[in-house]
């Protein structure tokens, strides 16, 4: 690698890193207000909060870094062009792939990198984060003793808590529960206790009541109780296996995903998950060559300069609707599956023939005249 090409490597960097940065905090933004119902209502704590985001900053990164890619060839190139750095390079005696050379090894640094991430880190996080997730929201124990507020933590099942002591105990108690629309039943205690046990969590009430109401009858069943021990397990009994999301599972097992009757329904999903993991880190090969190629392929004449922008910036966004329109297709049409190489294939392609093989290259394109001389 000689001077220019790692100038031109150093140049790409700096974009590269400010551009990825900027995406993940714009992403990191919208994507954290999901978790407003686990602080509210679930008590998720701060650090919680943070660790759960990153458990989903691999998933992010697969699509915010062939992007980047993008962004900073079309930056760096554009530059070097527009201050006539180009020109030098190629009176130098630069060839259109030595000026090339350093994003394309931009491009595969970070193929490997969005290998790593769609083959074992974005799996990995964020399979740990929905099980952190599961455990979140089926710990009921914070809800419970959240004061003055009627918790809807399990569809038809409402708890309310009028205040709670240091020593945990719980006073003015209600439970209403109208999961048996044709039965609902109330509870009202003086004070209770949550209480975890081996067979998962109790909650024990003392001095209180039990309504249940016969809609179809038009009768009420009233009992009194000096203790009542209500099992949350039997209202909100959470499943001891829980299916795996396609995001969740490696590739071997996205591409044998098992005979579960959850498994069997989304296999053409899995499936195609599973393909779009080994595709997608070449997206970042791609773009970056859409980049190039919309920036030094052509003449260089100023009037052309901005066409050439748009020209790469409309190639780039036809080439991730396409990339975005073919996974729902390929799962619903299992046989378009090698769509989605040669999506990318064609892309790789027809960028690299602008690069390379545009007949518009001439050397007056390579050594352009001065503005204003013919």
């Amino acid at each position: 690698m000689n001077s220019l090409t790692r100038y031109i490597f150093r140049q790409l960097a700096g974009p590269l890193f400010v551009v990825t940065v900027t995406l993940t905090g714009v992403v990191w933004l919208t994507q954290s207000l999901r978790f407003l119902d686990l602080i509210i209502n679930r008590g998720l704590s701060t650090s919680g909060f943070v660790y759960l985001t990153l458990l989903l900053l691999p998933g992010f990164l697969t699509l915010i870094l062939p992007i980047a890619a993008f962004c900073a060839a079309l930056f760096v190139f554009y530059r070097l062009d527009t201050d006539s750095e180009l020109v030098v390079m190629r009176a130098a005696g630069l060839s259109q792939g030595r000026l090339v050379a350093p994003a394309i090894w931009m491009s595969g640094i970070l193929a490997l990198v969005l290998f790593s991430l769609t083959l074992y880190l974005q799996p990995l996080g964020f399979r740990t984060f929905k099980d952190v997730q599961f455990e979140v929201r089926h710990n009921f124990a914070p809800v419970l003793v959240q004061e003055g507020v009627f918790n809807n933590f399990v569809s038809g099942v409402t708890v309310y808590v009028r205040q709670r002591l240091t020593n945990g105990e719980l006073l003015g108690l209600l439970i209403h529960d109208s999961r048996e629309g044709t039965r609902p039943v109330t509870m009202m205690a003086e004070r209770g206790k949550l209480v975890m046990t081996a067979d998962g969590p109790r909650f024990v009430m003392v001095n209180g009541n039990r309504q249940e109401i016969d809609r179809a009858g038009g009768q009420v069943s009233l009992l009194y109780f000096d203790q009542y021990t209500l099992d949350l397990g039997e209202i909100a009994a959470a499943p001891e296996v829980r299916w795996r999301e396609a995001g969740e599972r490696y590739v071997a097992e996205l591409f044998d995903p098992g005979t579960t009757p959850d498994d069997v329904d989304n296999f053409y999903k899995l499936r195609a998950e599973g393909h779009r993991r080994l595709v997608t880190p070449f997206y970042a090969l791609a773009l970056t060559l859409i980049a190039l190629a919309g920036v030094i392929s052509g003449e260089f004449q100023r009037r052309s300069r901005w066409t050439r922008l748009a020209a790469a910036g409309a190639g780039a966004i036809l080439f991730e609707f396409v990339a975005l329109a073919l996974g729902p297709l390929v799962t619903a049409l299992p046989a378009l599956t090698p769509l989605l190489y040669l999506h990318v294939i064609a892309a790789i392609a027809i960028a690299g023939w602008f690069i390379f093989f545009n007949p518009r290259f001439s050397a007056r394109a390579a050594h352009p005249m001065p503005d204003g001389i013919a």
